[in-house]
């Protein structure tokens, strides 16, 4: 099954954005509230975080 590409889109800066405003807290604690709240494993948690960073860096 294929994804839409605009939920990925917003799945990622949802991410993001709890990442960076949870930025006082150890990221494994955020990786394991990410992975509660969207019902994501931590590997694809930690892929959309690395992606994100990737394409901030290009930017």
């Amino acid at each position: 099954m294929k994804r839409s590409r605009t939920l990925l889109d917003k799945r990622r800066d949802y991410v993001m954005n709890y990442i960076n405003s949870n930025q006082a807290k150890q990221m494994k604690v955020v990786v394991a509230e990410l992975s509660d709240t969207l019902f994501l494993t931590e590997r694809t948690i930690y892929t959309i975080i690395n992606e994100g960073l990737n394409t901030e860096a290009k930017a």
